[in-house]
């Protein structure tokens, strides 16, 4: 294992645009450095939740994501570190285009501002289907745009004969970067998508285990994994003062308190319908002194006994609708802990969730608000502020976040809206009621650990 102070070996796998292999080939090579043996820690630039679940899935260690948006580009470098505490090489999937980022922040939030950040070797992976000797162009392209990024080689994805490889491969030396992988058509390692993206894992149960597998197969058999981990050992250490992330430190337990009062129980929803959460965000819990349990909406009839708040996630509870309205009791349960004025902090589908109704169907009813799918997608980060005093956050706190849906909420805010929004529109979104925080808005804490401090302490005093 290797120490932080020395630098974990580390490869950013990066492509020219979506859709050219990234999560294949990172899950991949995931699975098989995991399969010889080697503690693989698995990174994801930007701010989404499915591809970590497949990571997870590799190597057998939490997803976790690196958003300079979310998180500014000074936590890139701490949360690397507390992720890969520990480990014998990381893995980091890039997000888009390798230099595409937040748009019109320039290289803000963009895998190259990432590897930079992490003075971490790029491989580029190349969707090879249509083209020959213009891959050449292609790369010369992406290694000369920004001299601080190191592209230490290619993967060539999707070659359809040995001839295409032969004539790929010549036109790639040409440029003087080497070629660490072909890979070629395999439909097995595919991965089913629809309205938001991939299919997360803990939906396929055993056709995610089986699709990882062959991802492994893959890469193990077509790049050159001595050569991937001799790069990702040339990193050499982070930027200097680089030290891990921390959620805080356990608080001490007082024997003559109450259970409530020392430690209170937060809920967080799991489950198929509810994949959707950063795993600092139960660690900031726990380190705020809540007892952090993980309860599923689709299975559990009622909130874990003695919970004092309530976190729901994102997901896709409209895939769902009809299993979580048939659960009468938990939706009971879930209003009865809001109308009492206990914390409740729900983002995205926890908000759909908390709504009277959703594509018609009866949901918790906590918010005066009916939820339905719609053909629009609303996708980008977003520059908000609170505009309301709540169990998260004070009015006039500031947060970066991101929205992700095809969903449609009415009315969009509550007389005591949960966000404005500054950028890239202004205008006023979700639901601050009783103790309840309600908002289309993912956040990631770690950018604002105040915000569980408070949730917890809301719990201890609700």
């Amino acid at each position: 294992m290797t120490s932080p102070d020395s630098g974990v070996p580390r490869l950013v796998i990066a492509a020219p645009s979506s859709g050219s292999g990234k999560t294949t080939v990172a899950t991949g090579l995931m699975a098989a450095l995991t399969g010889r043996g080697l503690a693989v820690s698995p990174h994801k630039v930007g701010p989404d939740y499915i591809d970590p679940g497949y990571h997870a899935l590799a190597t057998g260690r939490v997803g976790r994501n690196l958003d300079a948006y979310l998180c500014g580009p000074e936590l890139i470098g701490p949360l690397f570190l507390h992720g890969a505490r520990g480990c014998d090489i990381a893995v980091v999937e890039g997000v888009m285009g390798l230099y595409d980022g937040a748009a019109g922040e320039g290289e803000l939030a963009s895998t190259a501002q990432v590897a930079k950040l992490l003075r971490a070797p790029v491989v580029l992976v190349v969707d090879a289907s249509s083209q020959s000797r213009s891959v050449a162009a292609l790369v010369h392209g992406f290694v000369s745009w920004d001299p601080e990024v190191r592209i230490g080689g290619v993967i060539l994805n999707k070659v359809a004969s040995d001839r295409h490889e032969g004539l790929l491969r010549e036109a790639v030396d040409s440029v003087g970067v080497p070629v660490l992988g072909v890979l070629r058509r395999a439909p097995q390692v595919d991965v089913p998508a629809r309205h938001l993206g991939l299919v997360p894992v803990a939906e396929r149960g055993s056709e995610a285990v089986d699709a990882v597998t062959a991802m492994g197969a893959q890469v193990a058999a077509g790049c050159d994994l001595e050569a991937l981990v001799g790069l990702a050992r040339a990193a050499g250490p982070l930027p200097g003062g680089s030290a891990p992330w921390t959620p805080g430190p356990m608080p001490t337990h007082h024997p003559s308190r109450s259970v409530k009062k020392s430690k209170p129980r937060v809920a967080v929803a799991g489950g198929a319908a509810f994949t959707f959460s950063y795993a600092e965000h139960s660690e900031l819990l726990a380190a705020a002194g809540a007892e952090v349990v993980t309860f599923d909406p689709l299975r559990d009839e009622e909130l874990p006994e003695g919970t004092a708040g309530l976190v729901i996630g994102g997901g896709f509870p409209e895939v769902y609708a009809s299993e979580l309205s048939a659960n009468e009791g938990l939706r009971k349960s879930v209003a009865e802990l809001a109308l009492s004025g206990a914390p409740v902090a729900a983002e995205c589908a926890g908000l759909l969730y908390l709504c009277r109704e959703l594509d018609g169907l009866p949901m918790c009813g906590v918010l005066d608000a009916s939820a339905r799918m719609s053909e629009r997608l609303t996708l980008g980060y977003r520059d908000a502020v609170a505009v309301s005093d709540s169990a998260l956050a004070g009015a006039g706190t500031r947060m970066r976040g991101h929205e992700f849906h095809r969903t449609v909420v009415e009315p969009g805010a509550g007389a005591a809206p949960a966000w404005g929004m500054r950028a890239p529109e202004r205008r006023v979104e979700g639901f601050v009621e009783r103790g309840v925080h309600a908002s289309y808005l993912h956040t990631h804490w770690a950018a604002e650990p105040g915000v569980a401090r408070r949730f917890v302490e809301r719990c201890r005093t609700s």
